[in-house]
Order: structure tokens, then C-alpha cells, then sequence
């Protein structure tokens, strides 16, 4: 799990914090350099537009990592395209660590569409790798373990980002290229663990290596039982190979399960927590909080989404994924309603910024409860071997889609709505929770085949209630 995720979903989370915290550095950055091309600075206009477009490369990177990634992991394996994926962080390390001793803003710009590229792989395969490996009963604390790497690295990249340490005029630079060090501790750690037993024996048709594999995995545990799930889902998979994107979109049968991961990954940016991100300076500075302590009260709100990651790894295989991920988007609502109520009241009433500095926190902790995690785990349990990395490129292209949506639309929504803005979130959340509650099958403790027969009895279902005929019945009479 450590050795996936350093290198992994803490990658991706320690890259959007620190990509954007020296902003006003960069932006300083390209109007000098500017002024020493031409002989005139950028007009303020000029440098929005050019800063946007800068900001904007990096979700677009993401898109076309998530897109490399499904390839990746047929072609390569598992393990060996989380390795090959530390490449493009590497380069984006160096690009941006010498942007300013090469005065190239161009060189930065680049550095962020690798850096995308990179989290859009790690978002998807690692996952998949860790799904693929866990045990059964352990397979939903496993993977859960992608969105507290996540939080770990948002943390992590708020504390290096601080002025007193990276974040200064003289050290942004290496900030940006402190992104390496992860890379270079999965480089180390990562080639000593076994590929994917699923892999090895589903895509590769290799049973002595699958083997060895799992015993690597599990140690000296009865491995019987679950070599005969696997054996069963290679017998269900026999004569298929793995599915394109178009394939697995025409394929009727996993219709439902297509859905779900729509609903879901589009859930997960549409429900607006960056949003709070974007509120949280604005609404401590009306708390009353120092200007210069803000830095550090922000970094309470990833620690929030940290701490419930951890306990719901931790109780996922308990609680179950549905239950999980209908409290998260239930409360998200409650708190948004209470957030949008303070919003309106924060000018009349003395005690309302206390008020939304809370709902920022709750909102944030309802989040990391179970969309933050579970999402990026059900590709990995709905689908099968053959469609799996398919799906994985679906769920991560519409996470990076939303986010570049979302970063777009939310200002004029914030325009056009004030206080408001968080009704189209509210009716996300409210949305997703009704969906979750009518339509996902628990998938705790089930394997593959027994997940594919619940969403087929769920279909079953719905085509009887749609064509209102239940078949010939006897009728009996004296």
C-alpha cells in the first residue's frame, strides 16, 4: 500500500497543493521575464489570460493521463506502468526546478502538463494494483488507502508550501520540484513487491507466477479459496480480451455499472468541495483571523479530510461502500443549506463567519466520509478483469473533465447566484445520495461474480416493472 501510494494518490495530492501555492511568485515571475524579452510588461488583462491558461494545463495533463492509463496498464502491467509513470514526474521536476535560472515560463508550463499527465496514471492504476491484490474481506481497507494518501498529500504539500519553508520568494522553484521525491521513493520501494496476482493469471494466463505472487502477498495463508474465485473469474473471462473504451461503452450488459461510475466520478467534483477551498481565506479573514495565520488554518482543512480518510479506511469493510458514500453526500447537504444561510447572514449578524468557518470543516469532513474514497475504488469492484482498466480510464477522464468544468463555471455561478452559489452543488449531492440508495448494490465482502450478479438482478428487475408482464402463471380452480 505504501509503496503504490507514495508514488501514487499522494503524488496527485501533494501536486495540486503545491503546483498553485507560489502563485503570485510565478505570476511576478512571467511579468519579469517578459519585461526583459520585450522591453514592456504584460498588461493585467494579459497576465490573467496567460495565468489561466497556465492553471488550466494541469487538469488537461490529468485528462490525458487518465486516457494513457487504461493502455498502460494491459500493455505494461500494474506494477510496472506505476513505475514507468514516475518518468513524467521526473521531467516535470527538472522543467520547473530550472525555469528560473532558464528564465522560461514556457518551461513551467510544460512541467504542469507532466505533472497531470502523472496524476492522472497514479489516480487510476494505483488502485487498480492494490484492488487487484488485496484479499477479499480486506480488499475495501486496501484500496480506501488512495484517498488517505490523497489527504496525506495535500497535507503535506500545505505545511512544504508555507513561507517559512518552500514557499517564499527565493525557494518556490524547488517547491515545484520537491514533487520528485515521491517519485523517487516508489523507484526504490516499488520494484521489490509481486504485479497484480489477477493480472498475472486473467491477462497473462501465467498460473506458476500468480502463485508465487499471491505467496509473496500472503505469506504462508491457505491460498485455495481464493485461487478458486480467480480460476472462476478467468473461466467467465475465457476467449475475451481486454475492452476498449468504445467496446465497453456498446457493451449492454454493463450498462448499469457504467452508469454508476458516471454518477459517481461526476459527483465527486460536481458536489463543490474545492469550492470551500475557494471560500476558506475569505471566510477565516471574516472570522477575525490574522492575515499572515490564515496559511496555517488552511492547512486544518486538509487535515480534516485526512483524518476521516484514515477512520473510513478503516471501517469501510464494516460499514459497507454504500453506506459510506450516502452519509457523505446526505450531510454535504445539510451543511450546505447551513453554509448558503450563513453566506446571507454573514453581514447582519456579528457570530455568522464562526459559523461558516464550521461548515467549511464539516463539509470538507463529510467529503473525505466516503465520495473522496469510494469512488475511485468501485471501477475496481464492479467490473471485471477484461473491462476494469476500461472503466478506470472513464471514471478518471470524468473527474479531470469536471475539474476543468467546475474551475471554469464556478465564478460565474458565484456571479450570477452570491450567497446561493451552493444550490447546483446541493442538488448534486442530493442527487447522487437518492441514486446511491436505489440503484448500488453493497459490494462488501463479495466477489467479482457475485457483485456481476446483483447488478444483473437489478436489470432483471427493471426491465419486468418496465414491460409489466411476469410471464404465465398457473391458475388453479375447484
Amino acid at each position: 500500500m505504501c509503496a503504490a501510494g507514495i508514488g501514487g494518490t499522494f503524488q496527485y495530492g501533494y501536486n495540486l497543493t503545491i503546483i498553485n501555492a507560489p502563485t503570485m511568485h510565478i505570476q511576478k515571475f512571467i511579468n519579469q521575464t517578459w519585461l526583459e524579452r520585450s522591453g514592456f510588461q504584460l498588461d493585467v488583462q494579459v497576465l490573467t489570460l496567460l495565468w489561466s491558461i497556465i492553471v488550466s494545463v494541469y487538469p488537461l495533463g490529468g485528462l490525458l493521463g487518465a486516457l494513457l492509463a487504461g493502455p498502460m496498464a494491459i500493455r505494461l502491467g500494474r506494477k510496472k506502468s506505476l513505475l514507468f509513470n514516475n518518468l513524467f514526474i521526473i521531467l516535470s521536476a527538472i522543467l520547473c526546478g530550472f525555469s528560473r535560472s532558464a528564465k522560461s515560463f514556457e518551461m513551467i508550463v510544460l512541467g504542469r502538463v507532466l505533472a497531470g499527465v502523472n496524476s492522472g496514471i497514479s489516480m487510476n492504476i494505483q488502485p487498480m494494483y492494490l484492488g487487484e491484490s488485496a484479499p477479499k474481506k480486506q480488499r475495501g481497507t486496501v484500496t480506501m488507502s488512495s484517498a488517505a494518501f490523497t489527504a496525506l498529500g495535500l497535507v503535506l504539500g500545505q505545511i512544504v508550501g508555507l513561507r517559512e519553508i518552500l514557499g517564499s520568494e527565493e525557494c518556490w522553484p524547488f517547491l515545484l520540484a520537491s514533487n520528485v521525491v515521491p517519485g523517487i521513493l516508489q523507484l526504490l520501494s516499488l520494484p521489490f513487491l509481486p504485479e497484480s496476482p489477477r493480472y498475472l493469471l486473467i491477462d497473462l494466463k501465467d498460473n506458476n507466477s500468480c502463485i508465487c505472487a499471491l505467496q509473496r502477498l500472503r505469506g504462508h495463508s491457505d491460498l485455495g479459496t481464493e485461487m478458486e474465485e480467480m480460476l472462476a473469474e478467468q473461466e467467465a473471462t475465457r476467449g475475451q480480451r481486454p475492452k476498449g473504451l468504445c467496446e465497453l461503452i456498446q457493451e449492454p450488459t454493463l450498462r448499469r455499472q457504467l452508469l454508476t461510475i458516471v454518477v459517481l466520478s461526476s459527483a465527486m467534483q460536481l458536489c463543490g468541495n474545492d469550492s470551500m477551498y475557494f471560500y476558506a481565506s475569505s471566510i477565516f479573514q471574516e472570522a477575525g483571523i490574522p492575515s499572515e495565520k490564515i496559511q496555517y488554518v488552511v492547512i486544518g482543512t486538509g487535515s480534516c479530510e485526512l483524518i476521516t480518510s484514515i477512520t473510513c479506511t478503516i471501517f469501510i469493510d464494516r460499514l459497507g461502500r454504500r453506506a459510506l458514500v450516502m452519509g457523505g453526500y446526505s450531510l454535504m447537504s445539510v451543511w450546505a443549506v447551513v453554509f448558503m444561510v450563513a453566506l446571507s447572514q454573514q453581514g447582519h449578524v456579528s457570530w455568522m463567519p464562526y459559523l461558516s468557518m464550521v461548515c467549511i470543516f464539516a463539509y470538507i469532513l463529510s467529503f473525505g466520509i466516503g465520495p473522496a474514497g469510494v469512488t475511485g475504488i468501485m471501477p475496481g469492484e464492479i467490473f471485471d478483469q477484461m473491462s476494469r482498466p476500461a472503466a478506470y480510464m472513464i471514471c478518471g477522464s470524468l473527474i479531470w473533465i469536471m475539474l476543468f468544468v467546475i474551475g471554469l463555471a464556478f465564478p460565474f455561478i458565484l456571479q450570477g447566484l452570491g450567497h446561493f452559489c451552493f444550490i447546483p452543488f446541493l442538488v448534486v449531492c442530493v442527487s447522487t445520495t437518492l441514486y446511491v440508495g436505489l440503484f448500488l448494490p453493497e459490494t462488501k465482502g463479495k466477489s467479482l461474480l457475485e457483485i456481476t450478479e446483483e447488478f444483473t438482478k437489478k436489470r432483471a428487475t427493471s426491465k419486468h416493472i418496465a414491460n409489466g408482464w411476469s410471464g404465465p402463471r398457473e391458475i388453479k380452480s375447484t
